[in-house]
């Protein structure tokens, strides 16, 4: 749980536009370090190249590719596509810098904004979350199942139900350099969870999510902040949603440029 007062950190803004105008790149790695780090933990086929890292996995968590330069080459363009037409399972591709165009793969898709949060000034608290949500780091097994099932139920993941434990988060990946579970709980219950990765000096969030049962009660601010407070050195980038995107405004973020997202139809 969360404590402090309900400043905002906002940078000068002639450190902001530099900031902001390399906000996709950073999230562009950060994303590649994460779904690495998921395929690993998986046992899945991590693929890299100068353009792109892929996650090849099964029929039912699918092939993730997440484009890591705004002008992959020819020859990353073609296995990029060899890898989409044989996936086993559902395709999604991300885009920061919403330069690759992916619809000739019968992919469709859709953006959203990258969003920059800045490091917090020394001193300066951040906002405080809701009193009523315990927030923790998840540091055992049982943790881990429960914002794993919150973030399927959340997501509306209907390729991974019936429900497998561990496939979406593998015990593996609580091991894996710089990726953090944090779990909230209201009355005992879990209602909310994120993974947070912090690489290359930065860090980025995933799968913020609260289960429909509590939604609307500030379980996923309560989750952010308490991530946030833990690393108030570090800036942050993440890909909202148009429903997530007023929760990141309040608490500092700032858009920076479209994503663009490709999926299987």
């Amino acid at each position: 749980m969360t404590t402090g007062s309900t400043t905002t950190a906002q940078a000068p803004a002639a450190d902001r536009a530099p900031a902001l105008d390399r906000a996709p790149a950073r999230q562009a790695r950060n994303s590649a370090a994460f779904w690495a780090a998921t395929g690993r933990s998986r046992g899945h086929q991590v693929i890299r190249r100068r353009g792109f890292l892929a996650v090849d996995g099964d029929g039912r968590t699918g092939l993730r590719i997440l484009l890591q330069e705004p002008d992959p080459d020819a020859g990353d363009l073609a296995e990029l596509a060899d890898l989409v037409r044989r996936a086993a399972g559902p395709v999604t591709a991300e885009d920061p810098f919403s330069t690759t165009d992916l619809a000739h793969l019968g992919l469709r898709g859709w953006q959203m904004p990258v969003m920059l949060r800045p490091a917090t000034p020394a001193g300066e608290p951040v906002p405080a979350g809701a009193p009523a949500v315990e927030v923790v780091r998840v540091r055992e097994a049982g943790e881990l199942r429960a914002a794993e099932r919150v973030v399927i139920e959340g997501f509306e993941l209907s390729a991974l139900e019936p429900h497998r434990p561990g496939e979406l988060f593998p015990p593996a990946l609580l091991g894996e350099p710089g990726v953090d579970v944090f779990l909230a709980r209201a009355e005992g219950t879990a209602v909310g969870a994120l993974v947070r990765v912090v690489h290359g000096g930065a860090g980025s969030h995933y799968w913020v999510a609260a289960s429909p049962r509590a939604r609307s009660r500030g379980v996923g601010r309560a989750v952010m902040l308490a991530s946030l407070a833990d690393r108030p050195d570090l800036p942050f980038t993440l890909t909202a949603s148009k429903l997530g995107r007023p929760l990141y405004e309040s608490l500092g973020y700032t858009a920076a440029a479209p994503a663009t997202w490709w999926a299987s139809r």
